[in-house]
């Protein structure tokens, strides 16, 4: 009889827990949701701010690009200042150093993360670096999960739910996404089904998109026509350019590491790399204020099909160099944002030689940059589920649910072949061999 009670009272015990842990999921998903909506919103006045200087350019020849260098140089110094000076694990994405977290290799980063990345990454990216308010919008939220726990008094398991909750309301508001975030968390962060975790990371989505939507509304990222999927005859073709977008990811992986690896190699003061990377920049938002930032405006003229066949590798090899490039400033910046680009240019180009090679096909080119954005986000992140939910979340269609299943299908199939790691894994990889 005491044996029954015993496990009585546990279950009960284990109830309040649980639902107590749900709360907090949400608190911390209203918490994680409230940061990510104000970053977004200060990147979108910040975006705005450099396209009206811009448009002063026929009135002050000489003066707007001048200060366009020398604004960016100055504010990509500054980010990278902050990084080094208050809170390193605030440089690049974040989500390595989540990942390591998560795994207990790492304590969590000190609270001060927040205003570092935060301001941080409005310097970076609002000068025109090409990197994506993913990756500090996920950090961000993991902080804000870490400090709840803490105030609540948690213990570490429950912590570490709140903290991986924390970082898929983070990517839930950046892309408007909350199944996305969600899954991110138990596909790539975590590796496994917990139902735990997976508790706290529907909380906190949930949470995270309640306080963003009613803060910058529910507009869809990206808009994309009805595109016919073509039926089981054409899902080879999509097939076949999942092959190419999985050679493209794992290129794309490369680079950026041989980038940051040159960047180790010239040395030197970060802030000093930070500035001239910035002033690079600077001077492209000038000249070419359409092609620099995270790049959501060309992921969008690709869905909807606005370039020509003989522009697309020009843009798809600009933005791989400039993405490395950026990323190696060492300011806050994430990686997903420059990933759809890079899908849907690389996409779009191969729906035009397809439509070239078979006219009247009942696919359009655009349906291939569509599917392009989770197949080059699988191949090099190999988090096909998360890229797929991502996209189909961000311009709420699913009618190419099979061409997307295809086309990741074929850029993981590549990138397990090549062995090339995933790029966070190599990331962390590269991270833990320079702090030893």
């Amino acid at each position: 009889m005491k044996f029954i009670k015993s496990l009585a009272a546990k279950s009960v015990a284990e109830t309040r827990t649980m639902a107590f842990l749900a709360l907090l999921s949400i608190l911390v998903g209203m918490g994680a949701g409230l940061i990510g909506a104000a970053f977004r919103y200060c990147l979108e006045r910040a975006e705005a701010f450099r396209g009206m200087v811009v448009s002063q350019s026929d009135a002050y020849p000489v003066l707007v690009p001048l200060a366009m260098v020398i604004g960016a140089a100055l504010a990509s110094a500054l980010a990278a200042w902050l990084v080094r000076r208050f809170s390193p694990h605030a440089a690049g994405s974040g989500i390595p150093h989540v990942e390591a977290v998560l795994e207990g290799d790492l304590p969590p980063a000190a609270p001060r993360l927040i205003p570092v990345k935060f301001a941080g990454g409005v310097l970076a990216i609002g000068s025109g670096l090409a990197l994506g308010r993913e990756g500090p919008s996920v950090q961000m939220g993991v902080t804000a999960g870490h400090i709840v726990g803490m105030l609540f008094r948690r213990n570490n398991e429950d912590r570490r739910a709140l903290i991986a909750g924390g970082a898929g309301a983070g990517l839930a508001t950046a892309f408007n996404a909350p199944g996305a975030g969600a899954i991110f968390v138990l596909e790539e962060l975590v590796g496994r089904f917990d139902p735990r975790i997976a508790l706290v990371a529907l909380g906190a989505s949930v949470g995270a998109i309640a306080v963003s939507r009613s803060l910058l509304g529910d507009e869809l990222d990206f808009s994309v026509a009805e595109l016919a999927s073509g039926g089981v005859a054409v899902l080879f073709l999509f097939l076949l350019f999942g092959l190419l977008a999985g050679l493209l990811a794992v290129g794309h992986n490369k680079t950026l590491l041989a980038t940051l690896t040159l960047a180790d190699r010239i040395g030197g003061p970060i802030e000093l790399r930070a500035g001239v990377i910035g002033g690079v920049v600077g001077f492209l938002a000038w000249s070419t204020p359409h092609l620099v930032g995270g790049g959501d405006n060309i992921t969008q003229a690709a869905l909807n099909g606005q370039y020509v066949l003989l522009a697309l590798p020009a843009i798809f090899l600009f933005r791989l160099i400039l993405g490395a490039a950026s990323y190696a400033a060492g300011t806050p910046g994430g990686l997903f944002a420059p990933l759809l680009v890079l899908g849907a240019v690389s996409g779009l180009a191969f729906g035009y030689v397809v439509d070239a090679a078979i006219p009247g096909m009942a696919v359009r080119p655009e349906a291939f940059a569509f599917v392009g954005m989770a197949a080059f986000f699988a191949g090099t992140v190999r988090a096909p589920l998360t890229g797929i939910i991502l996209v189909i979340e961000m311009t709420g269609s699913s009618s190419l649910l099979l061409p997307l299943l295809a086309g990741c299908f074929g850029a993981m199939l590549v990138a397990e072949i090549l062995r090339d790691p995933p790029i966070y894994e190599a990331l962390k990889e590269r991270a833990a061999r320079s702090a030893r």
